[in-house]
């Protein structure tokens, strides 16, 4: 697989919420690929992970041009840049009619980086603004695109089906991070399952030192970090503890993190009279979430759907309190249950999203000196290490590659019905990928 330069299609760099982005490609870096990212928007976010020092991919912001003229401009220098250009563009026409002018001038300037840059291979995280610029630029150079499904891009009320078709079909394969996740995609669009592949998020385990939790004292210290959205289920755990307090029980709840529910949960926390047991401490650092973590008895992740139809792909920060043998209570939302397993080896305290009784006897369990902290957590930790090793993820991630690198001119472009159609070359494959590990199972 040598040859291969691997373009990263991100629509923001860096992203502080997106810790899975740069553990993925620092292991990419560190099994020897050669990569590019590709950054659609510039990051307005203060806050940085130390991690991002180490990443060596140089970063290239993609050009947006905001006024037509200056989209013209771009088109001027792709015409001189990309080979075969004329053809391939007029074929798109059709296509691009329909498509946010942005999206196709960047589209348009990530294809002259594709070739400036020698790219071989683009991939993007989410199926929507940084895979349509990925597939423009893909169908203009011939260069294959691959995009990593998440949750929002997926689940959400405004996801165009049509839209999502379209890309599961022009990509060279589509990543899913859980199994939930690969079998939503395969029912919705039972025509590209075959372009569906398992690959879970991974995390750099050395980062997160595993140690046996300690009994519960007198107070179940609970600690539980996202983004203060619906989708968190942050209010159950608000009214949760609530509950045990005024059942007799001594707990107290740390929340991390901010978001567009920051008001509203400070005047639920008030309605409740919960000063005293729940605390909302806003965003942090991820040197002070470790911290957090390693001080707290349990962590929760009480999951919801919203209304909106989004959910939860799989929290990092659980896998991250999961390997460093926190115990931890999260909902049955998409993937968790792949994660947090009520049988045997039991890996957390797994609930139902809309039972809140089930939630306020998850926290009285954990907190009984009976319930096997030391067990569950070794028995996490393990999970953690044989299906989430960022090692283990690159390494999957690299067998999906083309066995040959795919450059511009490799590809050939005739007009369709529907659009464009690459062909190959005498000697090519397009489209072949080899089984890897990441099977369902």
């Amino acid at each position: 697989m040598s040859g291969h330069r691997i373009g990263y299609v991100l629509k923001v760099y860096p992203r502080f919420s997106e810790t899975f982005v740069v553990t993925e490609i620092l292991a990419r870096e560190a099994q020897g690929e050669d990569l590019t990212v590709f950054a659609l928007r510039h990051g307005t976010d203060p806050r940085f992970h130390p991690e991002l020092a180490r990443v060596q991919a140089p970063v290239h912001h993609v050009e947006r041009p905001e006024r037509a003229s200056a989209g013209w401009a771009v088109l001027a220098r792709a015409a001189e840049t990309v080979p075969g250009l004329g053809p391939r563009l007029a074929a798109l026409l059709p296509e691009l009619a329909g498509t946010e002018a942005s999206e196709v001038h960047q589209g348009v300037a990530l294809a002259i980086q594709v070739v400036e840059e020698g790219i071989t291979h683009l991939h993007a995280h989410f199926a929507t603004l940084a895979a349509h610029v990925a597939e423009i630029a893909s169908r203009l150079t011939g260069v294959p695109f691959s995009v990593t499904t998440h949750a929002k891009d997926i689940f959400h009320e405004s996801v165009d089906p049509a839209r999502l078709r379209r890309t599961l079909e022009r990509a060279e394969h589509v990543v899913a991070i859980s199994a939930y996740n690969r079998r939503h995609l395969a029912a919705a669009f039972p025509a590209h399952a075959h372009r569906l592949r398992l690959v879970r998020n991974g995390l750099e385990l050395a980062r997160f030192p595993y140690r046996d939790p300690a009994p519960v004292g007198e107070t179940l210290r609970v600690v539980a970090v996202g983004r203060l959205v619906e989708k968190k289920g942050f209010d159950r755990l608000v009214r949760a503890a609530a509950r045990y307090r005024d059942a007799g029980g001594r707990l107290s709840v740390t929340v991390a993190g901010g978001g567009e529910l920051d008001g509203s949960l400070r005047v639920l926390v008030a309605e409740l009279g919960a000063e005293d047991v729940v605390e909302l401490v806003g965003p942090r650092t991820q040197a002070e979430i470790g911290r957090l973590l390693r001080a707290a008895d349990v962590f929760a992740a009480p999951c919801v759907v919203g209304a909106d139809g989004n959910a939860d792909g799989l929290p990092t920060v659980l896998l991250e309190a999961m390997a460093m043998g926190v115990p931890v209570i999260a909902s049955d939302v998409t993937g968790i249950p792949e994660v947090v397993r009520n049988e045997a080896p039991r890996t957390g305290v797994l609930v139902p999203a809309d039972d809140d009784d089930a939630l306020l006897g998850a926290l009285a369990a954990v907190a009984d000196p009976g319930f096997d902290r030391v067990g569950v957590a070794r028995a996490a930790r393990a999970l953690v290490a044989r299906d989430h090793d960022s090692t283990g993820q690159a390494a999957a991630l690299r067998a999906l590659l083309p066995p040959e690198p795919v450059r511009p001119g490799d590809v050939r472009t005739t007009a369709g019905t529907t659009g464009p159609v690459l062909e190959p070359v005498p000697g090519r494959t397009p489209g072949l990928v080899r089984a890897t590990e990441g099977a369902d199972r």
